[in-house]
């Protein structure tokens, strides 16, 4: 039986006049002398799969607090999953950017990259956008150094965890059930008075009465229907 290498492809393909008893697949190839292309899975292949194939995945609704005793209680309230994922799209603006810590600017930014939330329509509504946000940012704290790397996740200013800590007591002192939306995100944001995300909310047109108007949906959030 007369069997051809191509060792000029990246893998080794081997080429035969008669089949092997169950291939894995063929593709029938006019160009290689009328015979057909086998290709076969290796040993390692088989067992990534084997090894891998029972991976579970955890996702975490809490994020990072400066009261430890929040962490294992049981009776803190829940982040929503909105709020979740405005923390890591914030970490990933901080990036971005190329700074070196997760700020409140860079909290700002998450909500309105996130998108569907109730803040961050009223964000828009309000002629607040992220790209206003990006700019006034830079304006404010300028640019990284082009050479600096952020680390993957960009450790939080203590001016940020204070803004999380916030959200995390006014859901407590409400009384209402549920979880933590993004609009106790954005309210938190505005508490800090002295924060670059607070600066940029002014310098952009939000001010305390907007910020009471918010608060009238702060348990609610856009349901989104797929139908």
């Amino acid at each position: 039986m007369a069997t051809h290498r191509l060792s000029f492809l990246p893998i080794a393909f081997s080429t035969t006049q008669s089949l092997p008893p169950k291939p894995l697949f063929s593709l029938p190839l006019s160009s290689l002398y009328a015979n057909k292309l086998l290709i076969k899975t290796s040993n390692f292949t088989r067992f990534l799969t084997k090894r891998f194939s029972s991976t579970t995945v955890t996702v975490s609704f809490s994020l990072p607090t400066a009261k430890p005793e929040r962490a294992s209680s049981d009776k803190s309230p829940k982040w929503s999953a909105r709020s979740i994922k405005s923390f890591a799209m914030a970490e990933l603006e901080a990036r971005k950017l190329k700074y070196p810590n997760t700020g409140t600017e860079a909290l700002l930014m998450g909500i309105l990259v996130e998108g569907t939330s109730q803040a961050a329509k009223f964000l828009r509504a309000n002629g607040i956008t992220l790209f206003k946000v990006r700019e006034e940012t830079v304006n404010l704290l300028g640019k990284s150094d082009l050479y600096f790397f952020s680390p993957e996740h960009p450790p939080l200013t203590e001016q940020a965890q204070r803004v999380l800590d916030w959200a995390v007591d006014e859901k407590l002192k409400s009384g209402e059930s549920g979880e933590i939306t993004t609009t106790y995100l954005l309210l938190g944001i505005w508490s800090e008075k002295e924060s670059a995300g607070h600066k940029i909310l002014a310098n952009l047109g939000f001010n305390d009465e907007k910020a009471k108007e918010l608060e009238k949906y702060v348990n609610e959030d856009i349901v989104l229907n797929y139908k």
